[in-house]
């Protein structure tokens, strides 16, 4: 499925998408992307019975020390079954930091750069699945869900079998249920 834009026009049928392939298929575990947290708790009211792992930005992405995610909605997920993982980007930390400090191009952002070429959305699925499984919050060697847009909201969803991170290229993406047609 493809959208004419993207965005988080999208989310609400980045959701169901999602949603009805993981019946279909009979998966059991969703990760989502959200930062706020407002896509994880829509994902939350229409996919009960599923196992959710919503993975937000690290503290202090916004600023030193902050937190993206109010207190009152972490609080909310958690009661409605959804585990959150707030932890360093997979393809980001450290070599962000080398590139705004010294600038230049190093190994993980090129892989992010690569998985962009399909667009943001693809890249955050493939980022949070493993992100997710090097956390212990999904089963290793199983078919997830996992859902991430292009900065607010969702619009791109993947069926995935995320690798460890130390074997990321072990990761294979095995549908593209939706995503945006425009990068």
């Amino acid at each position: 499925m493809y959208w004419k834009e993207k965005g988080p026009a999208n989310t609400d049928a980045t959701v169901e998408a999602a949603l009805r392939r993981a019946r279909e298929l009979q998966i059991s575990h969703i990760v989502v992307a959200s930062s706020s947290g407002a896509t994880a708790e829509k994902l939350s009211e229409s996919g009960k019975g599923l196992k959710m792992v919503c993975v937000t930005h690290h503290t202090g992405f916004s600023g030193p020390g902050e937190d993206g995610m109010p207190a009152e909605m972490r609080s909310k997920l958690k009661g409605k079954g959804v585990e959150l993982l707030t932890s360093t980007h997979l393809l980001a930390g450290v070599d962000r930091a080398l590139r705004m400090k010294f600038q230049g191009v190093y190994p993980s952002e090129i892989v992010a750069s690569t998985l962009r070429i399909f667009g943001q959305g693809v890249k955050v699925c493939v980022e949070i699945s493993v992100m997710a499984l090097d956390a212990g919050l999904i089963p290793y060697g199983k078919e997830i869900i996992a859902i991430g847009g292009s900065g607010r909201g969702a619009d791109t969803a993947c069926v995935i079998v995320p690798a460890h991170s130390n074997y990321f290229f072990d990761t294979v993406i095995k549908e593209v249920i939706c995503m945006p047609r425009e990068k």
